[in-house]
């Protein structure tokens, strides 16, 4: 019999001779190599926990940071006072650290730096104060507090006065209305206007609470704008709950202080519209007279002659005041420049003078542009409250 017959008959595990006795000596190999390995390995592990190196005796070092504290910038020396003293130029440089090559050896003005500190701006006192607010159904009403603190006066700005205390030889008061209703326009008045100009609210805009706490924070002083009847109504309609002639006393009352409750932190009133009202006597005195009870003050803007709130206001011993020239009646930037300076004839004359104008941006635009030539003249520019005395 061959080799192959015998293998394919021959019982599997089964092997000849010389092929049984090669089995004992690999077994034999493989067990002396496993242990060692394993002898390996506990050494190894023995030496890593007896020397807590986690690197595994790979070479390394150790290098210590240190973060060192940031430098504090130079603080310019103070003189007696509390003021900072005056640096010369070459110790501005050496305290800057910055190298200047100035042309042909040109060596250090001898100037002299003075850093004037940025006046703080002014913060108004904060709206709505719980002394002043009374809560119905129309949201919350101004009102005197027990202590006989007035929004008139709580809510007002201060005059604030020229740059070193001068004494002004004429005061302006300016109030700028309609803010609330166009978006685009009331966000040009935020951003140009001087923080003296008074900002008049209408009723009509949305979210007048946050409208009227952005101008505030901004420093403006705020009044609201009531719509009141002119002669043309309804055919010239000044909006939902207008003040009427015809109506009855607690129905104009009603819608007043539907117009009130609509945001708070205000000083006083201004008409929008009225010329029909401002000229009834009858219909304007429990207006007014509410009005004053209240704690405002009013301001009629001087567009009907025929309007008798003065002596409607004195009578009822409410603070008023009448708007001395409407600035932008004819909207062209040439009239209202005309405008403004025949306010400023009226105030050198008299001490003080209002005007008023809308919130459209050729306006403001002039407004600006005015305000800023006024100190240089020796006029301040004040809100409105400033401008009306009490009775």
């Amino acid at each position: 019999m061959d080799a192959t017959a015998y293998d394919l008959t021959r019982p599997l595990g089964l092997e000849d001779g010389p092929r049984a006795e090669a089995g004992p000596r690999l077994h034999r190999l493989e067990r002396v190599l496993a242990g060692a390995i394993l002898a390996a390995l506990a050494g190894l592990a023995a030496y890593l926990a007896v020397v807590d190196d986690p690197l595994g005796g790979e070479p390394h070092v150790v290098v210590p940071i240190e973060i060192a504290p940031a430098p504090r910038p130079a603080e310019a020396p103070m003189a007696a006072g509390g003021e900072p003293a005056r640096r010369s130029a070459a110790e501005v440089e050496e305290a800057s650290g910055v190298s200047i090559h100035r042309s042909a050896g040109a060596s250090v003005p001898g100037a002299v730096i003075i850093r004037v500190p940025e006046p703080e701006g002014i913060r108004l006192a904060p709206a709505p104060d719980p002394r002043l607010v009374e809560r119905t159904r129309f949201g919350l009403l101004p009102k005197i507090g027990a202590d006989g603190a007035r929004p008139a006066q709580v809510y007002a700005r201060p005059a604030g006065a020229l740059p070193g205390g001068a004494r002004p030889v004429a005061r302006i008061a300016l109030v700028v209305t309609g803010l609330g209703i166009s978006q685009s326009a009331t966000a040009n008045a935020l951003a140009k206007l001087p923080p003296t100009v008074t900002l008049a609210l209408a009723p009509y805009g949305a979210e007048l609470d946050r409208l009227a706490a952005r101008a505030r924070d901004k420093g403006h002083e705020l009044m609201l704008q009531v719509p009141m009847e002119p002669f043309d109504y309804p055919d010239n309609d000044p909006g939902p709950h207008t003040l009427t002639t015809r109506a009855k006393t607690p129905e104009n009352l009603e819608k007043l202080h539907w117009a009130m409750g609509r945001f708070t932190g205000y000083t006083g009133i201004v008409n929008f519209m009225g010329a029909k009202l401002t000229a009834n006597d009858a219909a304007l005195s429990p207006i007014l007279s509410e009005i004053g009870a209240r704690g405002l003050l009013f301001l009629d803007d001087g567009s009907s002659s025929r309007s008798v709130a003065a002596t409607v206001a004195s009578r009822a011993r409410t603070p008023a005041a009448r708007a001395d020239a409407v600035l932008d009646g004819v909207p062209q930037a040439e009239a209202i420049d005309r405008e403004l300076a025949r306010l400023e004839e009226a105030a050198r004359k008299r001490g003080v003078a209002v005007g008023v104008a809308s919130a459209l941006p050729v306006s403001v635009d002039r407004i600006v542009r005015w305000a800023q030539t006024l100190e240089g003249r020796g006029i301040l520019l004040v809100p409105v409250s400033s401008a009306v005395e009490a009775p």
